[in-house]
């Protein structure tokens, strides 16, 4: 009998929480449903007692709530209140809404984003020592927020093929009020000095990092910017969380190159990678030059790099400033995806290039001369008027002209050709300037390598024209024996 009223009991309990869903239209703390999220899974969960024996007096939690009511503000309790007005205060930003109406439940949401800012300059104030207890329960609020699942691309279920990322309209997170609130809070715990890392590390773990990173996806560009900042703040106090921030980053460009070519968050890594490698100690590291070889240089690959490049060079240039020997090892790297059809893509590899030839000393330079030199004379002769224009203006950068005259010897054979067709026959006036101007510099620089470079392209020149009547030539007897063998036999031509 008793255990027959004990589930009787258990069964409405469940009917009671299931209408508490209903009634409200939303979803309380904790329950899972169609507007709950994915909690990060921390070590110290649970635990209501701080570890260290100097750490101060536990906060016991308030019991669960099941609405969202006005709770009193800090300055209206006093101190010893104030830890347990924190954690019922998470509780109620612990709901979760549907922002796609925004008639819906408007009087709960004002109350969390009120709720939200009193936390925020509660935090920021410095006002009480947070315990342990509330640091958790912070960040798990935070995790609840956060974390979630995205929307699909615009592209996405469409069947359609997906549209340039420069020309589509950025979604824009309809919850950003909240959203930004709680970015915000995260943000204000992680920064200030007094944070004791040893404490803050077991809520901000490895897991909680993954989640961030899988978060710069999202297509919000508001976003993707307090992303940035907290993983770039997360990477500077935790030394812990170095090693696996970076291989993590890693994989994310892997699954990027290799996978997907598609990722909006690309440019605001890059962004924190610039500052990382800045930092980077010498002599680098072996696992720093592997990244760059096996990540950073094969994002040069997908077809989006506009979304990036600026943020991709900056990293480059900063490997190369670190270590000038790596500039052979980069320079080969451009070389090997250079774009053989896409225009767009040539101007600002010429572009990189030159930032990269400007960190470049001699030594590296002489090993990677004539293949480069042997794509930039390609360049020099594309008939596409922006990159022959964008390689001409290499010739204007003071360092590049200096590698280029300590080896004129080599590279004036190598351009001598393209410079001589564009002052002959390009369409552009400006390339037939611009060549013609860098040709009148080589031959003032030396006028008897320019004649020798001369005497050899007449004759080359001289020789093709003989190929081209030898060719000619054979064609032309070729259709006189066929005219003649018509003759003798009509049968052949029916």
């Amino acid at each position: 009998m008793f255990k027959k009223i004990m589930k009787g009991a258990h069964r409405k309990a469940s009917r009671t929480e299931a209408n508490d869903s209903s009634m409200y239209g939303f979803d309380p703390p904790g329950r899972s449903g169609p507007g709950s999220n994915m909690v990060v899974n921390h070590a110290s969960r649970g635990s209501l007692i701080p570890s260290s024996p100097g750490s101060m007096v536990a906060t016991a939690q308030p019991p669960p709530m099941y609405s969202v009511e006005p709770l009193p503000l800090f300055r209206d309790v006093s101190v010893s209140e104030r830890q347990s007005l924190f954690l019922r205060k998470l509780q109620i930003c612990c709901f979760q809404f549907d922002f796609t109406d925004t008639l819906k439940n408007a009087r709960e949401k004002e109350i969390k984003r009120q709720t939200l800012l009193e936390l925020v300059d509660f935090i920021q104030s410095g006002a009480g020592k947070l315990t342990e207890v509330c640091q958790e329960e912070m960040v798990k609020m935070i995790s609840v927020n956060i974390f979630r699942c995205l929307p699909p691309a615009s592209h996405e279920n469409t069947g359609q093929e997906p549209a340039d990322p420069e020309e589509e309209e950025p979604y824009l997170e309809p919850s950003w009020p909240h959203l930004q609130l709680v970015y915000e809070l995260l943000l204000r715990y992680i920064v200030p000095s007094d944070t004791d890392t040893k404490v803050a590390k077991r809520y901000i773990d490895h897991s909680f990092v993954l989640k961030l990173l899988e978060l710069f996806e999202t297509e919000d560009p508001r976003e993707r910017e307090y992303l940035k900042t907290i993983l770039h703040r997360i990477y500077g106090k935790f030394m812990v969380h170095r090693p696996f921030i970076r291989k993590a980053m890693n994989y994310i460009f892997y699954r990027f190159i290799y996978e997907t070519e598609r990722h909006s968050g690309i440019g605001e890594l890059l962004e924190i990678l610039g500052s990382i490698i800045n930092g980077f100690a010498l002599p680098m590291k072996e696992e720093h030059k592997l990244f760059l070889i096996r990540a950073l240089i094969p994002l040069h690959k997908p077809k989006p790099i506009a979304m990036y490049h600026q943020q991709l060079s900056y990293c480059i240039v900063q490997f190369v400033e670190k270590d000038y020997k790596l500039a052979d090892t980069v320079i080969r790297g451009l070389l090997k995806f250079w774009p053989m059809t896409n225009c767009t893509k040539e101007v600002l590899f010429l572009g990189e290039l030159e930032e990269v030839l400007e960190a470049t000393q001699t030594v590296e330079f002489q090993r990677c001369m004539v293949p480069l030199f042997q794509q930039i004379a390609r360049c020099l002769s594309s008939s596409n008027f922006q990159v022959a224009e964008r390689a001409l203006f290499l010739w204007n950068n003071e360092h590049v002209v200096g590698l280029i005259a300590q080896n004129r010897s080599v590279i004036l054979p190598i351009i001598f050709g393209s410079l001589e067709k564009n002052t002959e026959s390009h369409w552009n006036q400006a390339v037939h300037g611009l060549s013609a101007n860098i040709k009148r510099m080589f031959m003032e620089m030396d006028p008897e390598l320019f004649e020798d470079c001369q005497q050899q392209y007449e004759e080359k020149q001289a020789k093709s024209k003989q190929v081209e009547e030898q060719r000619q030539d054979r064609w032309r007897r070729l259709d006189e024996a066929v005219e003649e063998r018509e003759r003798e036999d009509p049968m052949i031509t029916c």
